[in-house]
């Protein structure tokens, strides 16, 4: 229920210069039982950060954070002593490739969507909420609201999606399955002209959200039409 803490309920700074990113985060955060603060600008990140820098679970980053932007902020952080939270970047902050690459050497743990459904926010965070709870890809992931079947046996079932990345897709659904089941997979990206078809291994599965998909055979083509997805997603409805 709103206002009730887990008992694994974490403690999350979200940094934005929108208020209205911040807003919903924070809140989306707030009513999953979490602790919640939300900063305007990377001083007052800095100083929170350094005020209780073993007691911060997650920080959510948007990189175009003045007066310190860019990676620059990422490094700030990690000097921090005591300060060893994950960070996940708001993906419409990232300016060029180069900065995804020199991320990725400075640990940043994900990628989400300054704009993705309130409904998508919480299970979007939840792998890096809870690590040792899911077998977390590696790749950057897409937070994307799109239909998906999957099959084992003779069983078929309809579902949502809550992200893709490179390497698989995570599902909503309330009756998720063992980790290791293989299932067979059939889903069509946004505006692609043709299903694409997968065989893919659960890698977690949590009834609150859903369960990991990570892929184990696919076509070269359809894994391209992916990389592809997921690679633009970065640079559409970025920060000037």
């Amino acid at each position: 229920m709103p206002g009730t803490a887990p008992a694994a309920a974490k403690t999350v700074i979200v940094a934005d210069d929108t208020a209205f990113v911040r807003d919903r985060f924070k809140t989306a955060l707030q009513t999953a039982g979490h602790q919640a603060s939300s900063v305007a600008d990377s001083s007052q990140l800095l100083t929170r950060v350094r005020g209780d820098s073993a007691g911060v679970d997650l920080v959510v980053l948007d990189l175009r954070l003045p007066p310190v932007l860019g990676t620059s902020l990422v490094r700030a952080l990690r000097a921090i002593d005591g300060f060893h939270a994950p960070i996940i970047v708001f993906s419409g902050t990232v300016a060029t490739a180069e900065e995804v690459r020199e991320l990725s050497t400075l640990g940043v743990a994900g990628y989400i969507n300054e704009y993705s459904a309130v409904q998508h926010i919480v299970p979007a965070l939840a792998p890096h909420l809870f690590p040792d709870q899911y077998n977390r890809r590696s790749s950057p992931r897409v937070v994307l609201d799109m239909a998906v079947a999957y099959r084992l046996g003779n069983t078929i079932a309809a579902a949502v999606t809550l992200n893709i990345s490179q390497g698989g897709l995570a599902i909503r659904t309330t009756s998720p399955l063992e980790a290791g089941t293989v299932v067979k997979l059939r889903f069509r990206l946004p505006a692609g002209t043709k299903d694409i078809d997968a065989e893919a291994s659960v890698a977690w599965a949590d009834r609150r959200i859903g369960m990991g998909l990570q892929f184990i055979r696919i076509n070269p083509a359809d894994q391209a039409a992916i990389d592809t997805h997921v690679r633009s997603h970065f640079f559409s409805n970025r920060k000037a």
